[in-house]
């Protein structure tokens, strides 16, 4: 009896770690196009802020301003049309595909009637502001980027990541020449400095959206049939994407606004502790697109295997996914600390700046063993659908947590000041109690059939 014990332990034991390799492979297909389509993104962003840097400080100024105020809403709009993304993979996963083109109709009325509403708003900043030029240029893409956003998430619900790479990297390949078209003139179209940045912005979004199109259509997504029938908009539906999309918007908004306050505040210790700030923040975004594509993969895997009522498959992938992400945390931890030098040096001549960014990138590699924890875990719980829990940790850890702390720290309020290395102790303390909450959620949600049918059901 004793044997038998053992050799079906032994036996589970195998079949689990089959099902971890199986989940590993799904995992890194999916992540490496997710990356490629993020950096894509960052580098957009990227040049926008050379090329307009390269005609006037003014110019450089007006797009800075309007990225300010376009970028979060922006978050916020795309992650509230995020919940296709699980509601799509949970779909997949129990074979009801049929379901699947209503989903996407609604949540393109909720994300893109949110978008209508902030162009109108838009269009009143610039008689608040000066220098909105890029802003109001800008605006005009924002109800397609949503769209795009909706059958972005469509796509990758069905576990198909490809497209929205491949619709990244054509909009990167034709960024640099539309920005200097519209920024110095020609064929016809008038020189518009940094505006031109947005213009350009606002045709690629739009493309992007209609590149998008053409895959639901002319793809295997055409069994979909998204374009077959138009769907009024339906507030019942709406209401439940909103309940499971809202959280992941209002997270992503805060989020980045947090971020944008400590540079506020860190710009009051000078400009030498700004500029550091900054190269570190840069350096830990890139490294950041790794676990972000795993929490998104987990997203999708997690998902399907819940749709698919395979809950141990899917507790499996999602620790799989946290696994690989601590992984390469601790990879890139070490390569930031051997190498925190060398990239600083390759972002600023200034050896002041230099020297104390290359202080900073020893926080970042330790900051990033729990950003990327978090980050990952993220990806794992919304595939479960349950996106409010990392909404109420997130907020009170930046805000109640995080800040405060840094700002203590920073400015010595009470202790003696640590300047900028005090704002991030105070992100790195807090993200650690955000990583350790998230973390174990997930191992205590894979093991809750019963709250994973709850979710489920929402």
């Amino acid at each position: 009896m004793h044997r038998a014990d053992t050799h079906t332990t032994l036996a589970m034991r195998a079949k689990a770690r089959s099902i971890a390799a199986s989940e590993f492979r799904s995992l890194t297909w999916l992540a490496l196009p997710i990356i490629v389509t993020q950096l894509s993104q960052m580098a957009m962003g990227i040049a926008d802020t050379i090329m307009a840097g390269h005609v006037s400080a003014a110019d450089l100024a007006g797009v800075a301003l309007g990225g300010n105020l376009f970028w979060p809403v922006m978050m916020l709009l795309s992650g509230t049309v995020m919940a296709v993304t699980p509601s799509v993979a949970q779909l997949h996963g129990a074979g009801r595909q049929a379901e699947v083109g209503e989903v996407v109709r609604q949540s393109l009325w909720l994300g893109m009637g949110g978008a209508v509403v902030f162009v109108v708003l838009y269009g009143q900043v610039e008689h608040l502001l000066v220098a909105v030029g890029y802003l109001d240029a800008m605006r005009f893409g924002l109800v397609p980027v949503i769209g795009y956003f909706a059958l972005r998430y469509l796509c990758e619900g069905m576990s198909w990541t490809t497209p929205a790479m491949l619709v990244a990297l054509l909009a990167l390949a034709l960024k640099v020449p539309l920005n200097w078209l519209f920024i110095h003139g020609g064929y016809g179209i008038p020189a518009m400095g940094g505006v031109g940045c947005g213009v350009a912005t606002a045709l690629l979004m739009t493309l992007e959206m209609a590149a998008m199109v053409v895959v639901v259509l002319f793809s295997r997504l055409q069994s979909i049939r998204l374009f077959d029938r138009f769907s009024p908009p339906n507030a019942v539906e709406i209401l439940r994407l909103a309940r499971l999309g809202l959280p992941i918007g209002i997270t992503m908004f805060f989020e980045m606004a947090v971020f944008t306050a400590v540079a506020l505040l860190i710009g009051r210790l000078g400009v030498e502790a700004l500029a550091a700030h900054q190269i570190a923040l840069n350096i830990n975004g890139v490294t950041f697109m790794i676990p972000l594509a795993l929490g998104v993969a987990a997203t999708i895997r997690v998902g399907f295997n819940v749709g698919a009522e395979d809950f141990d498959r899917a507790r499996i992938a999602g620790r799989v996914a946290i696994g690989s992400s601590a992984l390469f945390a601790a990879t890139a931890a070490i390569a930031l600390l051997l190498g925190r030098e060398a990239l600083t040096a390759l972002f600023t001549p200034d050896a002041a700046v230099a020297t104390v960014a290359a202080k900073l990138l020893v926080f970042v590699a330790l900051y990033q063993l729990f950003d990327d924890g978090q980050a990952t875990a993220i990806g794992v719980l919304r595939g479960y659908k349950d996106t409010r829990v990392p909404l109420y940790v997130t907020l009170i850890a930046y805000w109640t947590i995080a800040l405060p702390l840094g700002i203590v720290l920073g400015y010595g309020l009470v202790v003696p000041a640590l300047g900028v290395f005090g704002f991030w102790w105070g992100f790195t303390i807090g993200l650690a109690l955000v990583a350790l909450v998230l973390v174990t959620r997930v191992f205590w949600m894979g093991r809750s059939v019963a709250s994973i049918r709850a979710f489920a059901a929402r």
